[in-house]
């Protein structure tokens, strides 16, 4: 049995693949407060710090095939963490600004009003359909840059490739997109 705390993060990285809970349990050692520091830094909240600290560890877990075994563990965490909580902060911003527009607009509406809401709505739920769509590589190069707000360089850096492939990426679901939405916006005037 290995003395996990002499190994190295990248021969705990090879043990975590194969599922060894040691290896996991180590870097969880190694690494929790130090992910709980960088956290609680941007939140300014212990709870949720603490909550989204196990959740990327949870989710380290549940991907450790994932990982290649030569990922510098400490940045590698920094950047899932940091994801996490832009994440959290643009969902924030959003539900901030649909309450402060639910509570501006919601007494006024009237029924030509409403019915571009409708419209807005069906629009935003047909283009999220297409980007499910999408081929699965090229979905969540998107939805990190267009929804977590990620740049080319973090994202290939997330999911180790180049950022030529990021941008060739985003620029074919981009085109996807588009000539399928321009289709249905003709068909909402009409």
């Amino acid at each position: 049995m290995p003395v996990y705390q002499k190994l190295s993060d990248n021969e705990l990285i090879a043990l975590l693949r194969q599922g060894d809970t040691g290896a996991y349990t180590e870097i969880y050692d190694r690494y929790f407060q130090l992910m709980f520091v960088f956290a609680y830094k941007k939140l300014r909240d212990e709870e949720l710090a603490k909550d989204f600290v196990q959740e990327l560890f949870t989710d380290l877990w549940h991907q450790k095939l994932e990982l290649k075994e030569e990922t510098v563990l400490l940045p590698f965490l920094y950047v899932c963490i940091r994801y996490k909580i832009l994440n959290h902060f643009a969902r924030q911003k959003v539900q901030d600004k649909f309450s402060e527009y639910l509570s501006t607009y919601t007494s006024g509406v009237s029924s030509v009003q409403a019915d571009h809401l409708v419209r807005d709505r069906q629009l935003s739920e047909y283009i999220e359909k297409q980007i499910q769509s999408l081929p699965k590589k090229m979905r969540s190069i998107f939805e990190l840059s267009r929804k977590a707000f990620l740049t080319h360089k973090e994202i290939a850096l997330k999911l180790d490739t180049s950022e030529q492939n990021v941008s060739k990426q985003i620029t074919n679901a981009l085109r996807i997109i588009r000539s399928k939405v321009g289709r249905v916006i003709l068909i909402f005037f009409l």
